[in-house]
């Protein structure tokens, strides 16, 4: 057992090399695939729980939230086994809960047709970021820039995309996230930071600004808890007068199906609206074209597939006229 738990890690991290570093971070791409070819690292991880907690992501965060190396093979190799423990467990009491707020942009088109006021809550919020759309401003393609904040967003556009003339009125925000981050704290803004993958320079960036851009607001509530288990009750908790609007991006993708139909049967019997972005596998029955770019997340209202989203909030490609929404 403790065999075939070790391969199936070294053939985790050998795909995350080849299909989701490679394209992005040379870095990562490398050292991932060496740690598919190192047995001892391999077995380590292995002993770690098995699913979320072996993630490649999460140990690579882990090193350099530590202050490990992480630009070379060797140095970070030696470096790892030798603070195993301290590496373990920041790998067992973290996440990999990147917080990515330009994500807001290829969101707010569809939060900005629903019914004014809206009442927001994001599961799988992290440090509630994405909360705040009412708060950085935008630039879609080469027009006016919307909103006024000290962050601005660019994304580009394709097709029809209903690009927004206003920032959406937001009543009541809320989240729901297993570990709650505190945009406030400096230890939770370093693991933040130690999300984002080395070799994109404007992400570190960009979040910094955002955290500035809401550190003064009033934070909203982020419950500690699972998603299904904590919904029913916060939303509850939202203004009637309000529109409601459940949100997630890239999130569902760390669930089992059959937990997220469960959360699907849920959200269907909420009042309100259901916004979703997530890779086109993690809500297969979504009647959605397969992106070209695996890379791509597919933007839903109601599920209601109308667009193709890049990771980071970069670009929205609209292929469905806006939905319109229920009253």
């Amino acid at each position: 057992m403790v065999v075939n738990n070790t391969q199936s890690v070294a053939d985790r991290y050998r795909e995350f090399s080849e299909q989701q570093a490679r394209p992005v971070s040379p870095v990562y791409a490398e050292l991932t695939a060496r740690i598919s070819e190192d047995p001892d690292l391999c077995a380590l991880v292995a002993a770690l729980p098995p699913g979320n907690k072996q993630q490649p992501n999460l140990l690579l965060a882990a090193v350099r939230y530590l202050g490990g190396p992480y630009e070379r093979w060797a140095p970070f190799r030696d470096w790892t086994l030798t603070h195993w423990d301290a590496v373990r467990a920041v790998m067992l009491a973290r996440f990999t809960q990147t917080n990515e707020p330009a994500r807001c942009a290829t969101l707010l088109p569809l939060l900005a047709a629903l019914p004014q006021p809206l009442a927001l809550i994001e599961v799988g919020a992290s440090a509630g970021l994405c909360l705040h759309p009412d708060r950085y401003a935008y630039r879609y393609d080469d027009g006016p820039v919307l909103g006024d904040s000290p962050v601005t967003f660019d994304c580009r556009t394709e097709g029809h995309a209903p690009v927004p003339a206003a920032l959406p009125d937001i009543a009541w925000r809320a989240g729901i996230d297993l570990n709650p981050l505190d945009p406030t704290d400096a230890d939770d803004v370093r693991w933040l930071q130690s999300l984002i993958w080395p070799g994109r320079t404007e992400r570190p960036r960009r979040q910094l600004a955002a955290i500035e851009a809401v550190r003064t607001a009033p934070m909203p509530r982020i419950v500690r808890g699972d998603l299904v288990d904590e919904l029913p009750a916060l939303a509850a908790e939202a203004p009637e007068d309000a529109t409601l609007v459940v949100f997630h991006t890239a999130v569902l993708t760390y669930l089992p199906l059959a937990r997220r139909e469960e959360f699907a049967a849920l959200v269907r019997g909420l009042p309100g609206h259901w916004i979703s972005n997530e890779h086109h596998t993690v809500l297969p029955w979504l009647d959605a074209p397969a992106p070209d770019d695996e890379h791509l997340l597919t933007l839903a209202l109601d599920e209601r597939a109308v667009a193709f989203t890049a990771p980071h909030g970069q670009s929205l490609h609209w292929f469905a006229p806006p939905a319109a929404p229920a009253a």
